[in-house]
């Protein structure tokens, strides 16, 4: 089941759930407990769509992909390398990222499954962590290449505003251990893998993180990023594209 945040002119915020390709059957209540479809459709082409949540907070896992550590030729981690964008960061799938060019010469592409929470999670185990799983979307780490490398820590360089464009969808009734997962850059491939070279798998991250800091219902974490990673311009148009889940497209624009 595809669900999806809108407005459609006449809410601020709304819900539904995804049919037949281009339509949305709006629900009331809580997408993560107890809702009701309604009898609202609308299209795809007559709406805005929004985050798909409000994550209080968006955790991220660096060189999770053994062909991307490969390609920046890395060890293997021995545990997730964590860091974290603020909710600041977020937009939707069609909304425009801004490139920095006041601070940074160097903007990256970095396509990802993200993982959405669905009920409050700490001290969770392994072998539990799909209890507190509601979903998963895609999700760009926008990332200023130059200011990642000289800084220590990974705030400036992963926080500006627009760098978590996420959504459009929660695909919620999908396995993550093996999807296709691709990022195009004006229409041309650039990443190209399967979630099956993750180095932590989902619950290893949800359980791993759950142990650090509670996580809430609509916070996300991006799994980390495949090889193929590169740079880009104003005017480029970004696509990730993730095997059931489907397409979240964003242009660049500068500032």
């Amino acid at each position: 089941m595809k669900f999806i945040r809108f407005s459609s002119g006449s809410s601020k915020e709304q819900i539904g759930i995804l049919k037949n390709e281009n339509e949305i059957v709006e629900i009331t209540g809580d997408m993560f407990g107890e809702y009701k479809k309604t009898d609202n459709v609308f299209s795809l082409d007559d709406i805005k769509v929004l985050p798909p949540t409000s994550p209080s907070k968006v955790l991220c896992v660096g060189l999770n992909y053994r062909d991307h550590a490969a390609e920046m030729n890395k060890p293997l981690p021995q545990a997730p390398m964590l860091f974290m964008k603020p909710n600041t960061a977020v937009i939707a799938h069609n909304e425009e990222i801004i490139y920095p060019s006041h601070m940074s010469k160097r903007v990256d592409y970095e396509g990802e499954i993200a993982v959405v929470i669905g009920r409050e999670a700490y001290m969770v185990e392994e072998q539990d962590a799909e209890d507190y799983i509601f979903g998963y979307t895609c999700i760009n780490d926008i990332t200023a290449r130059d200011l990642q490398k000289i800084d220590i820590q990974f705030t400036r360089g992963k926080g500006f505003n627009t760098f978590a464009p996420f959504g459009p969808f929660i695909e919620t009734e999908i396995s993550p251990d093996n999807l296709g997962i691709m990022t195009l850059l004006n229409n041309e491939v650039k990443q190209d893998s399967n979630t099956d070279n993750l180095i932590f798998k989902v619950k290893t991250l949800v359980s791993f993180i759950s142990k650090i800091m509670t996580l809430l219902p609509g916070d996300i974490i991006a799994t980390g990023t495949p090889a193929g990673i590169g740079p880009v311009k104003p005017g480029d148009r970004l696509e990730v594209r993730i095997e059931g889940i489907g397409s979240l497209v964003n242009h660049v624009v500068g500032n």
